[in-house]
């Protein structure tokens, strides 16, 4: 743990791999984001005129796209490629996943007022020839 807060174990640009139960929970991670990946999808699938169709999408596509980035990171990582293994990537990582997970959480928040919104729109059309 003191060597996670160093900046040497960070910034190495010739880092040692990773210890196994870090290369295990790392592929968990991936693999959890890949079925997280297919459940969106076949939801998305399924809730063709949902209001919440949109938030699936981009569910689908944090997941789906981290998947990716983490077999990549995981393949230099196994093959200890000196600069595309560093473990600023890795942070980086998370700190790009934060972030889209911030604005995944407005699109969120903005549901209760589409659904006000939809609700209104049926009340009109309800009058309208």
């Amino acid at each position: 743990m003191k060597n996670l807060l160093t900046l040497n174990y960070w910034f190495n640009l010739r880092p040692e791999s990773l210890l196994p139960y870090a290369q295990k929970t790392l592929i968990g991670f991936i693999i959890l984001l890949a079925l997280l990946a297919l459940a969106l999808a076949i939801i998305n699938i399924k809730s063709r005129g949902s209001i919440y169709r949109g938030l699936f999408k981009r569910l689908y596509s944090f997941c789906l796209g981290n998947t990716l980035i983490g077999l990549v990171i995981s393949f230099f990582n196994y093959e200890d490629v000196p600069f595309l293994s560093a473990r600023f990537w890795l942070g980086l990582w998370i700190l790009i996943m934060i972030i889209w997970l911030v604005f995944i959480t407005k699109k969120l928040k903005a549901i209760p007022q589409q659904k006000k919104q939809v609700e209104q729109e049926k009340e009109l059309k309800k009058y309208l020839p």
